[in-house]
């Protein structure tokens, strides 16, 4: 399958982060690349991406964890339920930040009053919030080689902890080392299912994994 095109709608090198930073224009919604990575995917367009993450965790109600924001997309998808009250969700690099507010797609990321950003590592920040908060988490980091502890049994034991009884987690994994037969989502599964997660499944069409907490 050719790949997306794409052209660059802006980009910059940060010498702080000594990274490579574009916001591109694709089919639908314009896609971050960070030093050459896509944080969305661009194949199946970012916005039908993004509507099937968030399908995962329906009925969309109450309090809901968007971990990772990136440019705001699953936030905001999130926040038009009427049904949520409330959608915290993290990204801790500030350059993605300021892209989001030249974004015109991300302007509801600063303008809802129910989205709640906060500039910090997530692996941190969800320390902050007490047991059984959410009623659903949608969590898609980055890919495994640039946030390792966000596919580790640590923070998949914070995800536990602030998930409600009854509550819904989809996490994205995507499908690294496929090629060389690594099953990546197995193994994610087994992880979670240590923590306490049960009603584990892979939906393929998501590139992700469902659970519930019982």
């Amino acid at each position: 399958m050719p790949k997306e095109k794409t052209s660059a709608l802006l980009s910059f090198f940060d010498s702080g982060t000594n990274k490579f930073y574009k916001l591109s224009k694709t089919k639908d919604l314009p896609c971050l690349e960070i030093s050459g990575i896509r944080m969305h995917c661009v194949e199946k367009g970012v916005k039908k991406s993004t509507e099937t993450m968030a399908l995962q965790i329906t009925p969309l109600k109450g309090i809901v964890l968007d971990t990772c924001a990136g440019l705001g997309y699953t936030a905001i998808k999130i926040a038009s339920s009427p049904l949520v009250e409330k959608v915290f969700t993290f990204e801790m690099d500030p350059n993605v930040i300021e892209i989001a507010k030249l974004n015109p797609f991300s302007k509801e990321l600063f303008s809802c009053k129910k989205i709640f950003l906060s500039n910090e590592n997530v692996f941190e920040g969800i320390k902050n919030f007490p047991g059984g908060y959410f009623d659903r988490i949608l969590h898609d980091p980055p890919r495994f080689a640039l946030a390792r502890e966000l596919y580790g049994r640590p923070f998949y034991c914070e995800l536990f902890r602030v998930l409600k009884k009854g509550g819904i987690l989809f996490h994205y994994t995507g499908s690294p080392g496929e090629k060389k037969g690594i099953d990546f989502q197995g193994q994610a599964i087994k992880r979670l299912k240590e923590t306490g997660f049960s009603c584990l499944e892979k939906i393929p069409e998501a590139q992700g994994i469902r659970a519930r907490k019982p």
